[in-house]
């Protein structure tokens, strides 16, 4: 089984629920002191995601210490309780920063002819909600795994949160859910999906990563060529309180048969160059680099 076919474990919906009463009554600081606590009795047990921080890290070029790999570790649970304040509507989109103001403005430009993002897991792409939170008026399609999308439709359901996204099971993508899903597109809504983990039953193809093979699924890619929408790739890098959001604009010149494949050699070159910005935030505990 390859990393990709692999299941993504999504957090329970009673441990949301609790994680989100706890927030709403003791506030932010009660929370990061249980995902501490919480984080550290998971890192003592799971050996296997332990070996895959500290090879990745390694990898990727940061000493992979026991202290770095529980860093690593922590940083992905604190990342989920910056998402509570996305939840709750809490978030203040000034502290979100734009590493480019003419990559924000090119990205403001093109909502009314629907843009597709290809994101990845690197850092928190759900502070982007709050950004985009700015124009109610403005839909999310959010495609997730079919567990993931069944976990957090009913969290939001039981804490009674209004949210302008969609959600959709990625490995359920055929024909009705492409023909919807560009409708949305050329109606200006937003599409999120992610470039570095997705559908398994999609082609294969390899792409270089930190100097070493890695096989991709090439679904996504091929997805975003067919929807004929601006083409963002996009990761929002947590830096103290604030997000720094990085955006690259998919341009290419290559035949149309040739796109995807230019399309997923250009993300890997983005996945790269801002991981090694933010290793401990590269929320990959699979054995990537096989």
């Amino acid at each position: 089984m390859r990393w990709y076919q692999q299941k993504e474990q999504a957090a329970g919906e009673k441990r949301l629920l609790i994680t989100w009463k706890i927030y709403k009554i003791f506030g932010k600081k009660a929370v990061k002191v249980l995902a501490f606590l919480v984080t550290f009795f998971a890192f003592l047990g799971a050996k296997e995601a332990r070996r895959c921080s500290k090879k990745n890290l390694e990898i990727i070029g940061l000493k992979p210490t026991i202290f770095n790999q529980f860093r690593h570790f922590l940083e992905y649970s604190f990342s989920l309780v910056d998402r509570m304040e996305v939840f709750s509507g809490n978030y203040d989109y000034n502290r979100i920063i734009f590493d480019s103001e003419e990559d924000r403005k090119n990205l403001e430009n093109d909502f009314d002819k629907g843009v597709f993002f290809i994101c990845t897991h690197l850092g928190n792409i759900d502070v982007m909600r709050a950004f985009l939170n700015k124009n109610p008026n403005r839909r999310v399609n959010v495609f997730l795994s079919g567990e993931q999308c069944k976990v957090f439709n009913n969290f939001i359901k039981q804490i009674s949160i209004e949210t302008h996204a969609v959600m959709y099971p990625v490995e359920d993508i055929g024909i009705e859910t492409s023909i919807e899903i560009k409708d949305k597109l050329s109606r200006g809504e937003i599409v999120f999906m992610a470039g570095d983990r997705v559908s398994k039953n999609s082609t294969n193809c390899t792409v270089e990563l930190f100097g070493r093979n890695v096989e991709f699924p090439l679904g996504t890619f091929k997805f975003a060529q067919i929807m004929e929408s601006p083409i963002y790739f996009v990761c929002a890098i947590r830096e103290g309180n604030s997000y720094r959001v990085y955006l690259k604009k998919f341009t290419s010149d290559a035949k149309k048969s040739a796109a995807a494949f230019q399309m997923q050699k250009d993300f890997a070159k983005f996945l790269e160059k801002h991981t090694a910005l933010a290793p401990l935030q590269f929320f990959h505990f699979y054995d990537m680099f096989e």
